[in-house]
């Protein structure tokens, strides 16, 4: 029992920095789950008072999704932090089960990644450590996303560890991130890109034996991952292109924040995929070249407007369409009844007196 308060009841997640557990509140009567951090990082007073400043600012957010935090505390020489309990599974369990998504199961997971963590990134909070572990799916498929600011706490107590627990996860980090830049919202698009990739095709983007190896990866220009639709022919282009926007290696080709990924996956429709291909061919060791994308501010159900044409071409469409055969020969007969009718009219007007 934690704080005379939380009673743990089941282990339900463990890594190196900590045990996830599922609680009960005594006080408010109610399932929650709690972070129980290991001592090494409990015992240290810098990453206390940086992790109490992280879990604050995370507890701020309120969103659909995004996990809320309800307390922090300090019990027995462990710092833990209390949290929303969410039946479900982490998206990483799902993707190794799956191995493939079809785009309208991903689709709407990586939309609801993106709002929550977008929210994140108008509120100013950088989560630092996207990964698909971080987020956590229901069974009726909602998404939330947790564990905000915890890796920038790590950081602060070793700077200059190039660990996976530090500034992320490898496989998930940015070219800044890997080159031991701390992240900004950027950093957190690229890392939401690297989720998506893997979704799509069931691999993910760079893959390499080290951490170091893998920083490289991700920080050599030179060096480029396959094209989305190369694995998976169903994806479509426009998507393949938003893909290769997020994961750039230049931030300043990425959208700004997530927000603005959430809102052009919004915007994105496509028809239910058929015959879907997947490529089970195995990566080489040589990864092929990729053209950029020419910027990353073109939403991608963009469409250039047609040229405005010229007076001399609008006077002559508007009068292909005005002298058709039907109106000329409506205008032929209305001449002849009008000059036929002439006498009648002059009768009328002489009889009128308005002729003399």
């Amino acid at each position: 029992m934690l704080q005379n308060r939380y009673v743990l009841e089941e282990t339900i997640g463990s890594g190196g920095m900590a045990v996830v557990y599922r609680a009960r509140d005594r006080m408010l009567e109610r399932t929650v789950a709690i972070k129980l951090l290991r001592p090494k990082y409990s015992g240290n007073q810098a990453f206390q008072e940086q992790f109490r400043r992280e879990a604050r600012a995370a507890a701020n957010l309120s969103h659909p999704n995004i996990v809320t935090i309800y307390d922090i505390g300090y019990d027995s020489g462990r710092l833990f932090i209390v949290m929303e309990y969410i039946e479900g599974q982490n998206l990483k369990d799902l993707i190794r089960q799956k191995g493939v998504f079809e785009l309208h199961e991903a689709l709407p997971l990586m939309i609801q990644a993106a709002k929550g963590v977008g929210y994140a990134h108008r509120a100013r909070v950088v989560h630092c450590d996207v990964k698909p572990h971080n987020m956590l799916v229901t069974k009726d498929g909602h998404l939330k996303v947790t564990d905000f600011g915890i890796a920038r706490a790590i950081a602060s107590i070793h700077p200059d560890e190039t660990a996976d627990e530090i500034w992320g996860s490898p496989q998930y980090f940015s070219p800044e991130q890997a080159s031991g830049q701390p992240p900004m919202p950027y950093s957190d698009v690229y890392s939401l890109g690297v989720v998506f990739y893997e979704m799509l095709t069931g691999q993910l983007p760079y893959t390499g034996k080290t951490p170091a190896d893998l920083a490289r990866q991700h920080r050599d220009p030179n060096i480029r991952p396959i094209p989305p639709r190369h694995l998976n022919r169903d994806i479509p282009e426009k998507l393949e292109e938003i893909l290769l926007v997020l994961l750039s290696k230049d931030p300043r080709q990425r959208f700004r924040n997530a927000d603005i990924l959430a809102r052009m996956l919004e915007g994105l429709e496509f028809a239910a995929p058929q015959n879907r291909v997947v490529s089970t061919t195995p990566r080489s060791n040589t990864t092929p070249p990729q053209a950029s994308p020419s910027s990353a501010s073109i939403p991608a159900e963009y469409t250039p407007p047609k040229s405005k044409p010229s007076p001399s071409e609008a006077l002559r469409s508007s009068s292909s369409t005005l002298f058709t055969p039907d109106i000329i020969v409506l205008a032929i007969i209305a001449l002849v009844l009008g000059v036929g009718l002439l006498p009648f009219y002059s009768y009328i007007l002489n009889v009128l007196g308005w002729v003399k």
